[in-house]
């Protein structure tokens, strides 16, 4: 396996903090860093700068851990912090369970050349030593480990160049798709969003040479979050703004909106927060939306069509992921005919519904409630980069029906009427066409989050969102009631997996 290198000059204890910043947002549960250096070389500041950012604390004490040989810590992940100096064996180093910290959490060590055959052969080496008036840290190490150093390297070239060297970062979340995102806290003290998006398809070809990602118009790159905010802005609406961007290499610095939301401390939604936000997608769909948006000089993004390919390649994931992780068993090729026709039938419907930009995933998460402004400024908007043009009621269907939180049927009846009163203000509105095509789009949507979350748990290792799935199977399995889904329905009785749906 390749071995890279990397090098950092540290001329003050300022640098060395931002390396161990650094360092903290590259490793992951199962990295051990090997510190290495003479006594006196700043492996137990490097250590605690690592700790404290981990932990999201830079006040938090962070003691040598010469005398006790480990300290543990509960930070973003289980973190062991061991100083070997004084250990004599390696059956010391196995009792106070050295071996099972590397699998547990990330592992600092300092002396780690005392660790024998106990030391992992993928550890992370860092070699800190004395360069004229200051210090340098060589840095070593391969797989994936090293791809994710070289990365959290390259942000902070990004950051360099955007006049925020030192920016502390902060881990903030990472979504459902490649995309993660930190907490810059910059020297002023204002605060600002990282948003890390390294540009890359979602998956192998699957079709025609397209991939996943390209069949089901999701973005590939940032240029279309850039697009999308610079469009959603000029029109009056509250997106963040850009401050910095690296669009070939997905890295943008974006304004931070706030940290309150549209759900309460117990989980619950805040109606009238759920009612200005649909009030704010009647306001978005009674403005014309150009499918072609400027990014940047000679670079632009066109809005993809919500199209029939992108709706049924989604269903897939039903069939694919959900449907056999229910049933406990895989689906035949009939069943899928069976399963598409239905739904080609259904889709049929949707001719005459009414077509504007569709955000995409305008629920919980991707809202940010801001008190202290007036009408539609009250709500930020932050997840758009999938932006496409489709249906009107999608994401009414998306806010009704949050695949997040449970909103009970009151208060879904009170997004749909709120947004269907604002629309008939605003001109020509076809109730009955809308309350169609909501139905529609709420049960397309659940039943592509429905095999989301299981390829979540399955292939990518996220667990979480399986809590998720009786909320999604109890919103997909009431719009099917609607009269217009009825061969959905009539198809999953008769390949035997409409009770998977009731689990």
């Amino acid at each position: 396996m390749t071995v890279r290198h990397f090098r950092r000059f540290l001329p003050d204890e300022s640098a060395t903090a931002i390396l161990g910043n650094d360092l903290a947002a590259a490793v992951r549960p199962g990295d051990v860093l090997a510190l290495h250096g003479d006594l006196g070389a700043g492996k137990t500041m490097l250590a605690r700068a690592i700790i404290r950012a981990l932990a999201a604390n830079p006040d938090l004490e962070v003691p040598s851990p010469t005398f006790t040989v480990v300290q543990s810590y509960d930070a973003r992940f289980p973190v062991a912090h061991f100083d070997l100096y004084r250990v004599t064996s390696v059956e010391e180093l196995e009792e106070l369970g050295f071996d099972e910290a590397t699998t547990n959490g990330v592992v600092l060590v300092e002396w780690p050349e005392r660790a024998g055959e106990l030391l992992p052969a993928h550890s992370i080496e860092v070699v800190l030593g004395e360069e004229g008036a200051g210090r340098s840290a060589r840095i070593s190490a391969s797989g994936p480990a090293a791809d994710r150093i070289g990365r959290s390297f390259d942000i902070r070239g990004f950051l360099i160049a955007a006049g925020e060297g030192n920016a502390s970062r902060t881990h903030l979340i990472g979504d459902a798709s490649t995309r993660a995102y930190e907490t810059l806290a910059l020297a002023d003290g204002a605060a600002r969003i990282l948003m890390d998006a390294p540009r890359r398809p979602d998956g192998p070809p699957i079709r025609d040479g397209r991939t996943y990602s390209q069949v089901a118009k999701l973005a590939e790159s940032v240029v279309p979050f850039v697009a999308v905010a610079s469009a959603l802005k000029k029109a009056g609406f509250c997106a963040p703004v850009v401050h910095a961007s690296d669009l070939d290499n997905g890295l943008l610095v974006l304004e931070q909106l706030g940290d309150e939301g549209v759900i309460a401390a117990d989980g619950t939604p805040i109606p009238e927060r759920y009612l200005a936000a649909a009030g704010l997608l009647a306001d978005l769909h009674a403005d014309t939306w150009p499918h072609v948006l400027p990014v940047a000089e000679g670079v632009e993004h066109r809005l993809p069509d919500y199209d029939r390919e992108a709706m049924l390649i989604e269903l897939s994931l039903m069939l694919d992921w959900y449907l056999p992780h229910e049933a406990n068993r895989q689906i035949t090729n009939d069943e899928r005919h069976q399963f598409f026709d239905a739904w080609n039938a259904v889709l049929d419907r949707l001719e005459r519904a009414e077509k504007t930009i569709v955000l995409r995933d305008f629920h919980s998460p991707n809202l940010i409630w801001r008190a202290n402004h007036a009408g539609n400024d009250c709500l930020g908007l932050i997840d758009f980069q999938d932006a496409v043009y489709g249906p009107a009621a999608y994401d009414v269907a998306s806010l009704a029906m949050d695949a997040r939180v449970t909103v009970p049927p009151d208060l879904q009846d009170a997004v749909v009427s709120t947004y269907a009163q604002a629309r008939a203000r605003q001109g020509p509105f076809d109730r009955a066409a809308f309350d169609e095509a909501f139905a529609i789009m709420a049960a397309q949507r659940n039943a592509k989050v429905l095999g989301i979350f299981v390829r979540l748990n399955k292939r990518d290792g996220k667990p979480g969102y399986m809590r998720h799935l009786p909320r999604c199977r109890a919103y997909f399995a009431q719009a099917l009631r609607h009269p217009s889904l009825a061969p959905v329905e009539q198809a999953l009785q008769e390949i035997g997996l409409a009770e998977a749906l009731e689990a």
